[in-house]
């Protein structure tokens, strides 16, 4: 009987099929998590308290002095003449409606849940990992329940729909089914570009300071940027954006393109656009994003420019990339074109350390990696839909519930800036990298550790010798500025430490002139005493207004002298920039 006949065969091919299906189901139903991972966190935590009765007896306590205290509430606010303002810091509850009789009994008692269940959530013995993941879905559980979600207890709703006599609840309503046309037309194959336009769109209105491509390769385009100064600073520029997202949120409107900025400063800029995989870029690696990607773009930059030294930026796994070529290079790494010497090496929102990757960390373990791998294997890649799903499901509250009640309850359109379109052009990963990021970085932490390599040479980042300036943002979702600080741990070069206001995105392009900037920086001289992150928010001198000020004249400090501006090579010329690859756009 041949294989292809024999029973056993069938039936394993069968019993794949089946798993796969439920996989898939099981997928969907858990937004990408695995199951095994939430059911085993939620496993350990209920088994813990089952089995600590005196635990279990506090959170009945707790429980019970706050319903005293929401009963108490509710009867004093419901017998006093006036209401007391306050100051309010969660926008859900922004509108001074919210401090008035009923609706401030419905927020005290709704943050007294929120708090109640946070600490319930924390029990001894339990693992860090599974309390994340089970205080992650009750707290998404108390999101939905927020009453600022609900027509019928948010004033601010109440009061629109009255005003407008009921047309702000209709447009709403029209919000709705409009957005669920839109996804029941979802597809899953490539689009054209004029298909579905971004409201900002590249080359446009967007990433316009004026480039060109001078090199490309199957994973990156280079864009070398015209001077716009008689003479420049001698050593270029290469900035090296995250291959997540498309390069030109360092390049949007001219008012805040950070490119155009550093272009007007006098420096020579080069930037990588990462090609938007598909399934026949299954098969790069992480060694091809730092060898073909990072380290091939330097080299190109001193082949157009004839520069021996040049300055690097790294922005989120950017940084992580520039991070590991920068230590690659300081050891001596034999590429195959020449390499100029890093004059400076600037990492902004970029962990090097995971052992405290914040929220993140949430989606992240054994099993769920187990578990992205099986979805990435049917595709070849990471689609930019689950990826943007993944950041949204980071932070619920505002990028979910409350653009929930804007647009549903309230009726009101979005007013999309640069920023949001940008947001929306989102990038796949391929499988093989990917999953080798999640692992080896993540789970393992090995370039932390001593013990990542690439093409089979040791990486240590001790070896860096190259002035550093590392910045980090005081709201970061996805990369914690506390764990980008450790890099202070794993290096031994001068490094200034910038801290700003803002997040991992609005916090890094942060224009001079934006309202409300302002930011920490501190210099470690090589050789000075590790500080911990939290003496050194402590010590570290406050200014006022944009970062971008203090890096130009840190790039400038670390540049040699100036120089007639170069013209582009009219032979290296391909196209203007933004180039191809950042056109490419998928709807899945």
């Amino acid at each position: 009987m041949s294989a292809e006949q024999n029973p056993t065969t069938e039936m394993q091919a069968f019993a794949k099929l089946v798993d796969q299906f439920f996989d898939e189901k099981m997928s969907d139903l858990t937004q990408g998590m695995s199951p095994i991972a939430i059911t085993l966190a939620f496993s350990d935590w209920l088994m813990h308290l089952a089995s600590s009765p005196g635990e279990q007896l506090l959170r009945a306590q707790q429980a019970w002095t706050f319903f005293q205290a929401a009963l108490q509430n509710s009867v004093q606010h419901a017998t006093s003449n006036h209401d007391t303002a306050e100051t309010e810091t969660d926008p859900r509850f922004k509108d001074p409606a919210w401090s008035q009789w009923p609706y401030r009994v419905l927020k005290d008692n709704f943050k007294t849940t929120e708090k109640w269940w946070h600490e319930g959530s924390q029990l001894d013995g339990v693992s860090t990992h599974h309390q994340q993941l089970v205080n992650f879905f009750g707290q998404h559980a108390l999101y939905s329940l927020s009453p600022s979600n609900w027509l019928l207890t948010n004033p601010e709703v109440m009061r629109q729909g009255v005003d407008s006599m009921g047309m702000s609840w209709l447009k709403g309503l029209q919000n709705y089914w409009q957005d669920q046309r839109e996804a029941f037309a979802h597809k899953t194959h490539a689009i054209p570009i004029g298909e579905n336009p971004l409201p900002f769109e590249p080359g446009r209105d967007v990433a316009v300071t004026p480039g060109k491509v001078v090199f490309r390769n199957e994973l990156i385009e280079l864009i070398q940027y015209q001077a716009q100064t008689a003479q420049v600073h001698k050593e270029p520029l290469l900035i090296v954006p995250s291959c997540i997202m498309k390069y030109y949120i360092l390049d949007l409107s001219p008012q805040n393109s950070m490119v155009r900025y550093l272009v007007e400063q006098g420096f020579t800029v080069f930037i990588i656009s990462w090609r938007n995989p598909d399934a026949e870029l299954r098969h790069l690696g992480l060694d091809d994003y730092l060898l073909e990607g990072v380290m091939e773009a330097l080299a190109q930059v001193q082949q157009h420019t004839k520069a021996k030294r040049v300055h690097s930026m790294g922005y989120c796994l950017g940084g992580t990339f520039l991070s590991i070529v920068a230590a690659l290079m300081a050891k001596g790494y034999d590429y195959v074109h020449p390499l100029p010497e890093l004059a400076s090496v600037s990492l902004l929102a970029a962990q090097t350390d995971f052992t405290e990757p914040g929220e993140i960390g949430v989606f992240i373990d054994h099993d769920q990696v187990k578990n992205l791998r099986k979805e990435m294997a049917k595709k070849g890649y990471l689609t930019g839909k689950q990826m943007a799903e993944s950041f949204r499901f980071l932070n619920p509250r505002d990028l979910i519930w409350s653009r929930s009640t804007q647009r549903y309850l309230l009726g009101k359109d979005e007013i999309t800036n640069d920023m949001m379109s940008w947001n929306r052009d989102v990038t796949r990963l391929p499988e093989h990298m990917h999953g080798e990021y999640l692992t080896s970085l993540f789970l393992n932490n090995a370039l932390a550790e001593g013990h990542f390599r690439v093409n089979k040479t040791p990486v240590a980042l001790m070896d860096i010798h190259a002035p550093l300036m590392v910045v980090g943002t005081v709201r970061d979702h996805v990369s914690p500025w506390r764990s980008v600080y450790k890099i202070h741990l794993t290096t031994d070069t001068d490094t200034t430490f910038i801290l700003t206001s803002g997040g991992h995105n609005a916090g890094i392009v942060s224009e001079p002139g934006h309202p409300h900037r302002d930011y920490q920086m501190k210099r470690r001289v090589k050789g000075d005493k590790w500080i911990e992150p939290d003496d050194w928010y402590k010590q570290a001198p406050q200014y006022q207004g944009s970062w971008w000020t203090a890096w130009s004249e840190w790039l400038a400090q670390q540049s040699s002298s100036k120089v007639q501006a170069p013209k582009i090579a009219t032979k290296s010329v391909l196209c203007d920039a933004p180039g191809k690859y950042v056109l490419t756009r998928y709807d899945d």
